[in-house]
């Protein structure tokens, strides 16, 4: 089933987040940014954290993450 199938509902994934790559737990269409709130399709997902098993929608929300967290979990 893809995105232009009828009936096709977009779904949450649960992945972890490892370095340099991630492993699907649960599939889906897309992620959550764990600092705004907005959906990230899987084929975009470029920026996590390890230690927090966040994902980012862009740098900016990458860097927001570390500023306000540090490096560290």
């Amino acid at each position: 089933m893809n995105i232009f199938d009828k009936g096709f509902v977009p779904s949450e994934a649960v992945i972890r987040y490892l370095d340099g790559d991630y492993v699907v737990l649960k599939p889906g269409s897309f992620v959550r940014c764990a600092i705004s709130g907005k959906p990230i399709p899987i084929d975009e997902l470029t920026y996590w954290n390890v230690d927090r098993q966040e994902a980012y929608a862009d740098a900016a929300s990458a860097h927001a993450a570390f500023e306000r967290y540090g490096n560290g979990a």
